[in-house]
């Protein structure tokens, strides 16, 4: 996959996992690209290591369903780190 293919995938994929997430995440395009991106090379990471389906074909189900997955994961861990900062302030 080429390198502004996977970008476009990060940034569907961030938007995707923001809207599937309750509640309301902090951050706009940017950081939902960059975390989308972020969020897409750990699903793919993980969907190689434990089922050996790495991130290969733009247009394939197994690629989005590995960077959403890895969206929401890496969204989660961003929520509980923001989330923790604005606490204290």
């Amino acid at each position: 996959m080429g390198f502004f293919a996977f970008l476009l995938l990060g940034l569907i994929a961030g938007a995707i996992a923001k809207a599937i997430l309750p509640g309301r995440q902090a951050g706009g395009w940017f950081v939902t690209l960059l975390l989308g991106v972020v969020g897409a090379l750990l699903g793919g990471w993980l969907g190689s290591v434990l089922f050996d389906a790495p991130l290969e074909e733009f247009w394939s189900l197994q690629t989005w369903l590995l960077a959403i997955g890895g969206s929401i994961i890496v969204l989660l861990i961003y929520g509980a780190l923001t989330g923790r900062r604005g606490a204290r302030a």
